[in-house]
């Protein structure tokens, strides 16, 4: 498995190969010396998860969000600047369910002469988890599309491709990463996943957290990670254990009160000195770690809660904006119920909203496109900032209100304005936490809980001396986040739960964020190559 290797060394080539992906290239690219790298990559389309692209929405990539899709046999090249990050991040397909197998890591290194903020590791490995189906995935979304019921849950979880061994007939695939006795690494871990948060452990070692979705953390130690799917996660691990071979291990986090994949993906990690045994020197079985039950919701919070900024930063604490999305399933009601596109339960189809608006994305052209060359009918600017009826959200809801309206609604922000959004989850067919990913921007996680957000008693709980600064925050299920974040990148910036079951059912929402004063806070101009629909 390769990555994208980004650092500041005067001539850098890397590679890009998807995970049993649809397509493969080489690129390589030439960086300047200086804060920021500049390269081009020829693609199918793809997004850079977790890439600010400052006033460049043209490199975003999500279908009809900032661009229409490449057409068979056509190209598109992705342009943009990297400006004052450098961690883990990734790229992936963003149109339907490509995602399943399009996927991988985007590594970006401190410029030449800065360190870590940590020791050195010995070595780096990244740790790319995924989801795999026995049958073709976008025949289980087509499926899906058609009936109205929920997707079937995929058949396997993956490390960098490979199931493991407690799959049939993939042990001799297993994934090894085999490391000196004494010696520290920094695992990258990615969750790739398309629609399941997972746990992931290491067999005996604990593991050191510095850093979330490329941003630097206060070092924590932990038996277990929790992550879910758009997020990644850097640890230090050091090979403190007797030389053996032991499992890393990964399965499911479930919040849902419906069917997941209960199966668990494994790779070995290897001490090179471990002892042989058995036959024709094989090895013994490794050691096996102790994972988290699949609802251990307790374990997956304090996790959560563990991850902090390693200083004081600087939060917005005067809110222009104050947001308040509901977000979660809902219920569509049929007119023949018994048709076999009313499949869903009681003769419904399933469905996705934030404040009651499923998104529903153009087909004519794209909102960005639209946006900027001034094509009218494609979208409006009235997303509700809060949701259109108060209700108990994590009680009982009444059946009135599981129904979302249809919509190609955006929320317009000022450049510069400093927002808070509050996103609180819904008891409506089944409470679950809900990674909710944002384009374009990295906020800072300031608060999170369970049951109904209550502002006169919940906000003065905020963290704003060093809260995390991430791009993907979930939900906690039957509870809600609350972020901030300035609205200094100009552009259409989509905003959407991170299973991608739930963003196709409409779990998403545009910003509009209008150009500022001058060039340097306006968007730039499109490439000539933009494809048109």
């Amino acid at each position: 498995m390769e990555t994208y290797n980004l650092s500041t060394k005067p001539y850098c080539t890397f590679f890009l190969l998807g995970l049993f992906a649809l397509f493969a290239f080489l690129s390589s690219f030439a960086a300047a010396e200086t804060h920021y790298h500049d390269f081009v990559v020829s693609i199918f389309l793809h997004f850079l998860h977790g890439v600010r692209q400052l006033r460049n929405p043209w490199a975003d990539g999500p279908t009809y969000v900032t661009q229409c899709p490449i057409k068979p046999g056509g190209t598109y090249t992705y342009r943009f600047t990297i400006i004052n990050q450098e961690g883990t991040l990734w790229w992936h397909a963003h149109t339907d369910w490509l995602r399943a197998t399009v996927y991988g890591a985007l590594i970006i290194y401190p410029r030449l002469g800065s360190p870590y903020p940590f020791s050195m590791p010995k070595l780096e490995n990244a740790i790319l988890l995924g989801e795999w189906w026995d049958r073709n995935p976008m025949d289980v979304l087509r499926q899906s599309q058609f009936t109205g019921a929920a997707p079937n849950i995929s058949d396997a979880y993956t490390i960098n491709g490979q199931p493991g061994d407690l799959y049939r007939c993939s042990s001799r695939e297993t994934v090894r990463f085999p490391i000196e006795a004494g010696k520290t690494v920094l695992l990258r871990i990615i969750n790739s996943a398309l629609n399941q948060e997972l746990f992931f452990a290491i067999a005996n070692h604990r593991l050191t957290v510095v850093s979330v979705d490329a941003s630097y953390t206060k070092p924590f130690t932990t038996n277990v990670i929790m992550i879910a799917p758009g997020q990644t996660t850097d640890v230090l691990l050091t090979a403190d254990q007797r030389p053996a071979h032991y499992y890393m291990a990964a399965h499911a986090y479930n919040t849902a009160n419906a069917p997941f994949d209960n199966t668990t993906t494994t790779a070995i990690l290897e001490y090179k000195s471990a002892p042989c045994s058995g036959n024709k020197g094989k090895s013994s079985r490794p050691i096996f770690p102790q994972l988290p039950g699949y609802n251990d919701t307790a374990t997956a919070t304090a996790f959560t809660a563990g991850v902090k900024s390693p200083c004081q930063v600087k939060v917005p604490t005067v809110i222009d904006q104050n947001l308040f999305f509901t977000v979660g399933l809902g219920l569509i009601n049929c007119t023949q119920p018994n048709s076999p596109r009313c499949q869903g339960p009681n003769g419904t189809r399933f469905s996705a909203s934030m404040n009651n608006v499923s998104f529903v994305l153009p087909r004519t052209t794209s909102i960005m496109q639209a946006y900027y060359q001034g094509v009218p009918g494609v979208f409006t600017t009235d997303f509700p900032p809060v949701p259109p009826i108060q209700f108990d959200y994590t009680g009982n809801v009444s059946r009135g209100l599981w129904q979302p309206a249809p919509g190609t609604k955006l929320y317009k922000l000022k450049y510069g304005s400093r927002v808070q959004i509050v996103m609180q989850d819904t008891s409506i067919v089944t409470t679950e936490d809900h990674p909710m990913h944002l384009h374009g921007y990295q906020f800072y996680v300031v608060g999170s809980g369970f049951g109904n957000f209550n502002p006169s008693r919940d906000t003065a709980n905020f963290n704003l001396i060093d809260p995390p600064r991430r791009n993907t925050i979930g939900t906690p299920p039957g509870g809600w986040v609350a972020v901030r974040f300035v609205a200094d990148n100009p552009g259409v910036w989509l905003m959407h739960c991170h299973l991608d079951v739930h963003l196709g059912l409409g779990l998403a929402m545009s910003f509009l964020v209008e150009n500022g004063i001058g060039t340097s806070q306006s968007v730039i101009p499109p490439p000539a190559d933009l494809p048109q629909c």
